[in-house]
């Protein structure tokens, strides 16, 4: 009764993102309508898994509200069989409805600093039956030089700026999206083409701070 319950909630707010215009393209529908958001967010906050709100998960940090996260995912132009990193997991869903776009042939590797988060993204993720999603404990503003170059690359949280390691492990053409400020902040769109960097405002948005060497 409770996973049917899910459903028709997981739908209406898929339609209702629709209807506001973050969700844009079939594959980030069908991602949004695939991923299970209540297997990502504390027990006692399950019931408000489909409310279009960021909600607490510990340690001072939130799972974005899901109009954020499709704004994100449309942004990035995602495409089945990109290697995509991730700074900053949380509990695991943004990088499950990444994910599900890029398909099982492509891979998201996700750095997230407190290592009861990076235990908490891989067991909801394990749970939720998602093969090609890795997650490590690091500092997420040095990105993930193991496995560079990336297609894409996001992070979940605000920088002063964009840390140069990131540019770096990013594949030429590429595009990198990280909010750049502090709390409330632009939502930058770097393109590497050619050599050449440019950047794109998307407007503002508010996320906690990236913290490391290249962050608060």
């Amino acid at each position: 009764m409770q996973k049917i319950q899910y459903n028709s909630e997981r739908a209406r707010l898929v339609k209702k993102l629709k209807n506001e215009g973050y969700i844009k393209t079939p594959l980030v529908e069908k991602a949004f309508l695939e991923v299970p958001r209540e297997n990502f967010v504390p027990y006692h906050l399950k019931k408000s898994a489909y409310l279009d709100i960021p909600l607490e998960i510990g340690f001072g940090q939130t799972i974005s509200a899901p109009h954020m996260v499709a704004i994100m995912c449309e942004a990035l132009v995602l495409k089945k069989g990109q290697k995509v990193l991730e700074i900053g997991s949380g509990s695991g869903y943004h990088a499950a409805v990444v994910s599900e776009i890029i398909g099982e042939r492509g891979r998201v590797y996700s750095v997230e600093r407190i290592k009861e988060l990076a235990d908490m993204a891989r067991e909801n993720i394990r749970k939720t039956g998602i093969k090609n999603v890795e997650v490590f404990v690091g500092d997420g503003s040095l990105g993930l030089k193991k496995f560079a170059l990336y297609d894409r690359i996001y992070v979940t949280c605000a920088a002063p700026d964009i840390p140069e390691p990131l540019i770096d492990q990013l594949k030429d053409p590429g595009l990198l999206l990280i909010p750049v400020g502090r709390y409330y902040c632009d939502l930058m769109l770097l393109r590497k083409e050619n050599g050449k960097i440019s950047t794109r405002n998307l407007g503002g948005c508010a996320f906690v701070p990236l913290v490391g060497k290249h962050g608060f």
